[in-house]
């Protein structure tokens, strides 16, 4: 009560203003606002200030910046910085000192862009490393946020080894340096590696310094390409060619290794500045020759797999890295060149007969030709001499034709021997390639693998019974169906064909006979063994002018022959009847003298 008792009323309290509701005077309220004033900051609208973090949630950012109330920044503008905490200072934009609702509208990512430029081109100067975030993938590389800018970083720019998945990378917030700003276009390129490289260039150096020859080391399968598989050595890489990484073939070198795979290698060479370094795998692991068996001989059979085609033959492996050729000319007893994929394909299991063996060099020969029997073995009991068989056409020549009667068994039909009437100039006149013919065996060469064949000899010699119809001065028709320079070619009956000189086929009437004139013709040579017949047309003529001639002067000299005779008749008749008269008158005479 005597607390109450010392308590005195403010003189000048207005007791209507509490009616009102307002307790202050207008002084007192002009003091009290100043006051406020004085403890808050000034702020203006469109500008940059800086503020501090005082609360944050998952889509918000509290950001004090002394004014009479707080801002809230969405969290998304932060996500370049994802260590953001509450008592952390941040750039923020005054968009509006109070909304609708009395809040202090700000943006970060606005006060950030204000000032990028500025901030990118200062850090590019100071080489100073920054932070950023990144935003998505693009060609070639991923587009970052550094200061509210979207820069480029390009993919050989992310790491120091080759980035397989890039997806990985977005969202993230990573430390970079500027490497390139282009005024120009406002572009600006960052880099990641730039960071790390020379931390790893101190660390290849102390590598580099200690590598040998024949030196093995743990490495890791950094990239496979076609050729080869890239090993980082430990911030070094060398290289293992795809035929070092086994002593077997090789198609592609992810059937060996695998990316990310530990292995231990062996360093097989580098150049004088240890910048390349050649490594091998396969060196690690015995040769297989050394391993191959040592009972293994000259005409042993042996299986494999074809791993490797080529035009002259096939490569074999008979053991893990152990490989034989069998030659195209070792695979068919045939001597027709053809090509080893007509035998066998890649993958193929073939049994095979070992031709040779260097152990030292490590090569092999194989033969599969050899696991049947050679076909020239008996040739003279299959194939005797006059023995008739049907053989394919192989190939042609001027002088005759290649056929194959059986695989590896050719022979050689001369081209005289494909006919007995026809004048071939060329094989492929009479048959075909690939055509059956029939022939019969005039000659073994079994030296040369070679026999010699004959087509017409399957008929009797027509020219037996040639000789007896075109005799020498015998005519016969026939037709002329080639003109040549030195004379026509000329069909006779029985299908023979003769020739004539240009002399001999001028007509009677002094013109020269054409082609397809049916005209008469005397043979004037026949040889049986050159199958040949020279014919006349003019002869046929002029033989008979000879014989007209002849005749008439037979019959002219008969003539007078008779004629002498008569006179001779005569005369003797007057001679014997002038002998009679005398011998008369002389016996007269001598009667008379008598009497």
């Amino acid at each position: 009560m005597e607390n109450l008792k010392n308590i005195q009323p403010i003189e000048d309290f207005d007791w209507s203003a509490l009616e009102k509701g307002d307790n202050y005077s207008e002084a007192s309220k002009e003091d009290l606002v100043k006051t406020y004033d004085d403890t808050l900051n000034t702020v203006k609208d469109k500008e940059v200030v800086m503020g501090i973090v005082t609360a944050m949630n998952k889509r918000e950012v509290v950001v004090n910046v002394g004014f009479k109330s707080d801002g809230v920044v969405p969290m998304a503008e932060f996500r370049y910085n994802p260590e953001l905490k509450v008592g952390d200072q941040v750039e923020v934009y005054i968009e509006n000192q109070e909304d609708k609702k009395g809040q202090l509208i700000l943006s970060h990512k606005k006060a950030r862009a204000t000032r990028s430029w500025d901030r990118v081109n200062e850090a590019l100067e100071k080489d100073e490393i920054i932070k950023g975030y990144i935003k998505c993938r693009t060609k070639g590389g991923m587009i970052v946020d550094v200061f509210g800018i979207e820069a480029f970083l390009p993919g050989s720019q992310i790491d120091v080894k080759p980035i397989r998945d890039y997806d990985v990378f977005v969202g993230k917030t990573m430390e970079f340096k500027i490497v390139k700003i282009n005024q120009e276009f406002k572009n600006v390129v960052v880099s990641h590696k730039a960071l790390i490289e020379a931390e790893l260039e101190q660390q290849k150096k102390e590598i580099i310094s200690k590598l040998e020859k024949g030196q093995v080391l743990e490495g890791t399968v950094k990239n496979i390409t076609s050729y080869g598989v890239f090993i980082d050595l430990g911030g070094v890489d060398g290289l293992i060619h795809i035929t070092d990484l086994s002593w077997g073939r090789v198609t592609h070198p992810d059937e060996i290794v695998h990316l990310d795979e530990k292995l231990n290698v062996v360093i097989l060479d580098f150049d004088d500045e240890k910048k390349r370094i050649a490594l091998g795998l396969k060196q690690l692991t015995p040769h297989p020759w050394d391993k191959l068996d040592p009972n293994l001989k000259v005409g042993d059979k042996v299986k494999g797999k074809v791993v490797v085609m080529a035009d002259y033959g096939a490569f074999v492996e008979i053991a893990s890295g152990v490989e034989g050729l069998i030659h195209v000319s070792e695979m068919s007893w045939t001597q027709h060149l053809r090509s080893a994929q007509d035998f066998m394909k890649v993958g193929d299991e073939v049994e095979a007969v070992i031709l040779t063996l260097d152990r030292e060099e490590r090569k092999m020969s194989l033969g599969i030709k050899q696991l049947k029997p050679d076909p020239w073995e008996n040739i003279e009991e299959r194939f005797p001499v006059g023995s008739r068989h049907t053989a394919k056409v192989r190939n042609f020549t001027n002088f005759g034709v290649f056929v194959e009667i059986e695989e590896g068994v050719d022979g050689l039909i001369h081209i005289s021997d494909l006919s007995w009437t026809k004048k071939i100039k060329h094989p492929s006149e009479f048959t075909q390639i690939g055509a059956d013919i029939d022939v019969v065996v005039l000659e073994i060469d079994k030296e040369n693998r070679r026999l010699s064949l004959g087509h017409k000899q399957l008929e009797e010699n027509p020219w037996d019974v040639f000789e007896t119809i075109f005799t020498v001065g015998s005519i016969h028709e026939g037709t002329i169906i080639e003109m040549l320079d030195k004379g026509a070619v000329i069909s006779l009956p029985y299908g023979v064909e003769g020739f004539a000189t240009p002399k001999h086929l001028v007509k009677e009437d002094g013109s020269q006979a054409q082609v397809d004139e049916k005209l008469q013709f005397k043979v004037i040579e026949f040889n049986k063994d050159a199958k040949r017949i020279i014919l006349s047309h003019s002869r046929v003529y002029e033989d008979e002018q000879k014989n007209a001639k002849k005749d008439a002067t037979e019959k002219k000299a008969s003539t007078r022959h008779s004629v002498k005779k008569e006179e001779e008749s005569t005369t003797t008749s007057i001679e014997k009847t002038t002998l009679g008269d005398i011998e008369e008158l002389a016996a007269l005479k001598e009667k008379m003298t008598k009497e």
